[in-house]
């Protein structure tokens, strides 16, 4: 392989991302996880991660924010730990316990661009177009093979990476996808302009937004 041309550095080796990326405020991860790759080794997956929406223990719409259960103990762990659950029975979504340990908060991924392993993911949801492959967080989920038996992980034990290649993709905020309290709240994060965002739709139970 020849190297760099015109005295150029080369691109930095992918790195890892460790419990430290996740030991800040949900809201802070979820921005910063836009252009992060995700990538499950043992399947040979690989995504660029372009939309994800935080949620905190003072946020009614956040699972964590009445009691701690056995149910959301996942948000309650360490950095970094896994929190899949089924959403409606029907969708399992993949979610990042973030800030400090013992206080329940979150990021759930909710889209990604696919770059390797694309016939995987197209067997996987039923060989719908690529464009839908991971556009949504149960598509996301379902594709990479994400389900309860990962709820719980450390990502660092699992066989699911994530990765800086220092990418920065500029980045807008808005209200999140479909909930009906705290609708507004500017906590859903995305890749400006790509095409591969889910669509944003309003919960109908959700209160007219403020003018």
């Amino acid at each position: 392989m020849s190297g760099p041309r015109d005295g150029a550095a080369p691109p930095p080796e992918p790195a890892v991302l460790g419990a430290g990326f996740f030991a800040r405020p949900a809201p802070a991860v979820a921005e910063a996880l836009c252009g992060i790759l995700l990538a499950r080794a043992d399947e040979g997956l690989l995504a660029r991660i372009v939309e994800a929406e935080a949620y905190t223990e003072d946020d009614p719409a956040c699972h964590a924010h009445r009691r701690r259960t056995p149910a959301n103990e996942p948000l309650f762990g360490a950095p970094g730990t896994a929190y899949v659950y089924r959403s409606y029975g029907v969708h399992w979504l993949f979610n990042i316990a973030t800030g400090a340990e013992d206080v329940g908060q979150g990021v759930l991924v909710r889209a990604a661009e696919p770059l390797a392993g694309l016939e995987r993911m197209r067997a996987r949801r039923g060989d719908r177009p690529d464009r839908e492959l991971l556009r949504g967080p149960g598509r996301l989920a379902q594709a990479f093979g994400l389900d309860g038996s990962w709820n719980g992980l450390a990502l660092s034990a699992s066989a699911l990476d994530l990765y800086d290649d220092g990418a920065r993709p500029p980045v807008t905020g808005g209200p999140r996808v479909g909930i009906s309290e705290a609708a507004d709240w500017p906590w859903r994060f995305a890749v400006a302009g790509s095409r591969w965002v889910s669509r944003y739709v309003r919960s109908p139970r959700a209160p007219a937004p403020s003018a």
